[in-house]
């Protein structure tokens, strides 16, 4: 009996994909080997453009993640006078993304397993839009909470199903690129709420922040599967077809095939692993370095800086501080872009050093510039200064993270989790990171009404641990497969 027989018979009756795909890219590839090459048919033959296509669609999710980032910063007062909201209720508000997103995170490694990445994406998109729109029609506070959980819980299952789908759909040589598009979407939907809401009001804001999802539903129809998913669920005709159209129909594919089902075929006999397993290095050495990397990603203090933006920049002296705002936005935008592009040439490991010194110095620098700033008086020169440093330091921050930090930890998650503990492994991860997202946003607010240069100097002593931690056990995994990534922690 063969390696494939043996998994058929382990999973009794074969799954099939929630959103399946049907047959249009097979149908589509006998027609372009048949006749020429016209239309959509000479796209799907060009393997880079039809992965970067699935990429580009997938992407709206992340977009979608990052408004709601971004969207308390602009609407703080808005919403506060509208709906009479003290400031532990918009704290609470703001940080409900986060508590609907672990819930999110807890099951997203299994949907994501069970049904597919795109049933996954599609069981994310619902939530998402009836979230926004229960936010845009609030009339008290209870409506206002409920719409932020229900639109936390999709970004919670978009945050783990992105980069897996990203990262198992993308060729070697292009998987770290394509897989900082996760967090160059992020940044790009942050900087939307940002912009959109010097002109918007914070109700028609929460309808633009509905768009992403409403228009990557139907974009869910016109892409293939995972087709190492669809490997791992023995649906083995379906997973070379996807591969096939993902590469590019000139493209000679069986090498890669083989690979991937020699890796499914050693690890999914068993498809469930006991506790005393996780014990071994394979298990337990990638499963810390992806927790680990989630959850300090976020005590960094990002979110608290990027959900409360405007406060701090108001705390500095800014007086257009949303305007502020909207520059760190298109900072870290092209910040993230630079890391896109650098991945896939500098590495992992480096950058992730470079990201986390640099954002230990630049928290330090802003902790400094707060300090001296509340012994000045407010009409003094010094003020002045200590105020637009602090703007500087800030923004200093924001480019280090996102030249590092930002995209990587979703990338090596996606990269180093066994197949057979990828869904439960990368579902802790991501409840790791919004557990300590909801930490950070739900007290970054108090702490800056406490003291915002200790604020700063508590997220510089984070900064300082993520370098520490980096060195000490982040590998390298540029230029690797996943499958000569995984298989090296045996």
């Amino acid at each position: 009996m063969s390696a494939i027989e043996d998994i058929e018979d382990d999973r009794g009756e074969l799954r099939k994909p929630f959103l399946h795909t049907g047959s249009w890219y097979k149908m589509q590839g006998m027609g372009s080997r048949q006749s020429s090459i016209t239309g959509s048919a000479q796209v799907l033959r060009d393997g880079s453009v039809s992965v970067l296509l699935c990429v580009l669609i997938v992407a709206l999710g992340p977009i979608q993640f990052g408004f709601s980032c971004g969207y308390s910063s602009p609407t703080e007062e808005d919403i506060m006078s509208d709906l009479g909201l003290s400031l532990s209720q918009f704290s609470l508000f703001g940080s409900l993304v986060n508590v609907g997103a672990m819930l999110g995170a807890i099951t997203s490694g299994q949907i994501a397993e069970y049904i597919g990445r795109k049933g996954s994406l599609m069981i994310a998109a619902v939530p998402n839009v009836i979230g926004w729109l229960a936010i845009s029609f609030a009339k008290d506070s209870s409506f206002l909470y409920m719409g932020r959980l229900l639109e936390g819980f999709g970004v919670g299952i978009i945050s783990y199903t992105v980069p897996i789908y990203i990262a198992e759909i993308a060729p070697q040589n292009m998987r770290g690129t394509l897989g900082s598009v996760n967090q160059l979407s992020v940044t790009a939907g942050l900087l939307l709420a940002y912009f959109l809401g010097l002109f918007l009001s914070w109700r028609i804001l929460a309808v633009f922040g509905s768009l992403p999802c409403l228009i990557l539903i139907p974009g869910l129809f016109f892409i293939p599967e995972s087709p190492r998913w669809l490997a791992k669920m023995g649906l083995m005709e379906d997973f070379e077809a996807s591969l096939q159209v993902l590469r590019g129909y000139d493209t000679d594919i069986s090498l890669e095939v083989n690979e991937i089902k020699r890796s499914v075929a050693s690890t999914s006999k068993r498809r469930t692993i006991s506790f005393a397993e996780l014990k071994r290095k394979r298990y337990w050495f990638p499963l810390m370095v992806g927790i680990g990397l989630l959850g300090l990603q976020q005590l960094s203090g990002i979110n608290g800086v990027l959900f409360y933006s405007a406060t701090i920049f108001e705390n500095a002296g800014i007086s257009s501080s949303n305007l502020a705002s909207v520059g760190v936005g298109v900072i870290q935008v092209l910040a993230t872009g630079v890391t896109t592009w650098l991945l896939d040439k500098a590495g992992r490991r480096l950058l992730l050093i470079i990201s986390s010194s640099a954002m230990t110095l630049s928290l330090l620098f802003v902790a400094v510039a707060f300090y001296i700033e509340s012994s000045a008086s407010e009409d003094s020169k010094l003020y002045s200064i200590m105020g637009i440093l602090a703007l500087v330091g800030v923004v200093a921050f924001v480019v280090a993270f996102s030249l590092g930090l930002g995209a990587i930890p979703w990338l090596i998650m996606s990269e180093i989790l066994p197949v057979n503990i990828k869904g439960l492994g990368g579902s802790v991860a991501v409840l790791a990171n919004w557990t300590s997202s909801w930490v950070v946003t739900m007290t970054a607010n108090l702490l800056l009404d406490w003291s915002t240069g200790g604020t700063f100097t508590i997220y510089a002593v984070v900064s300082a641990s993520i370098l520490l931690f980096v060195i000490l056990f982040v590998p390298e995994t540029k230029g690797r497969t996943l499958e000569e990534i995984q298989s090296s922690f045996r």
